[in-house]
């Protein structure tokens, strides 16, 4: 399950290159969620401001009932990509009959996150959790897969608007090459809305997003042995409508010279320049099917919340 070694291998290659030796200075949003990131991202959806996680859960609760049905499979394998705790995955293994769900695999990059999930869902099928890259995960499924038994993936949330739109389409062909026909995907895409709406839900008033934010750099200082100080950084959020994008960034207030031992490298900042989180797209539905279609995945059903603009998709692998 553990393969911590390759990942902190990946993570010191990354903050070595986006802060030391790019000029725009920059930092996968993967890396957002460690075990604080994760458990602050949980208090980020219980935030008023931030309605995609209760949407997503309305949506579950309506169209969970019906996945089953469209698998049309006697067993299958449900794995998930950035689990977390698993707490929206509950209702769609629920909804299948007793013995019907093999295996649950869920794949994320916090221990503590698998942990949880093999804790709390393990009561329900059997949980074999994978701690690591979504595509590895996936790829590992072939191994645990039981011959003819299809497989339900799971990629809930909006954390698909996290990829730039070249690394989307790379990363949802990837998918497709390691699942097979008669595996099915359901994909949670957040819709456009207001301005407005959108920066609340990214900069709340509580600083929850901006705790999370800061402790991408509290995660170099812990693992890295840095030496920033998160007190002369400001979050930023900022919403461009041409890219249909939420960003967020970290501002420095202040010319800095920062050291990282892990890496034998250092990180220099001047006032006001800032260091690049996370893209958040949202998207128009014609999007959404134009993109998993060119991908290689077919329609089979989609669900949209009333209140907030998010859509669950079901699709099929086609042959």
């Amino acid at each position: 399950m553990d393969n911590g070694n390759s990942l902190r291998a990946e993570f010191a290659r990354d903050v070595r290159i986006g802060l030391c030796e790019n000029p725009s200075k920059s930092l996968p949003p993967k890396y957002l969620y460690d075990d604080v990131g994760a458990a602050l991202f949980q208090a980020i959806t219980h935030l008023p401001e931030y309605g995609l996680a209760r949407a997503d859960e309305r949506v579950l609760r309506h169209c969970a009932r019906e996945i089953p049905m469209r698998m049309a499979a006697p067993d299958v394998m449900v794995a998930e990509l950035g689990s977390g705790s698993g707490s929206k995955t509950r209702r769609i293994l629920e909804a299948f009959p007793p013995g019907h769900v093999s295996h649950y695999c869920p794949i994320d990059i916090s221990l503590q996150s698998l942990e949880l999930c093999k804790r709390d869902l393990g009561r329900l099928v059997p949980v074999r959790p994978f701690h690591g890259p979504y595509i590895d995960g996936v790829r590992e499924l072939r191994v645990l897969r039981q011959t003819g038994t299809p497989v339900l993936l799971l990629f809930l949330g909006s954390s698909i608007g996290n990829f730039e739109p070249a690394e989307r389409l790379s990363f949802l062909r990837s998918l497709r090459t390691h699942l097979v026909p008669g595996d099915h995907i359901l994909f949670g895409f957040d819709l456009m809305r207001s301005r407005g709406r959108l920066l609340k839900a990214y900069d709340d008033p509580a600083g929850v997003t901006a705790a999370f934010n800061l402790n991408l750099l509290g995660r170099v200082n812990r693992e890295l042995s840095a030496e920033f100080d998160l007190g002369s950084f400001r979050h930023v959020a900022r919403y461009d409508e041409k890219q249909l994008r939420i960003e967020m960034h970290l501002l420095s207030e202040c010319d800095q010279r920062v050291p990282i031992p892990g890496i034998g490298s250092t990180c220099q900042l001047r006032c006001g320049e800032t260091i690049w989180t996370e893209s958040s797209y949202k998207f128009r539905v014609s999007d959404v099917r134009h993109e998993l279609e060119t991908a290689g995945f077919s329609q089979v059903d989609e669900w949209v919340d009333d209140d907030w603009p998010i859509l669950e998709g079901m699709w099929s692998v086609r042959g």
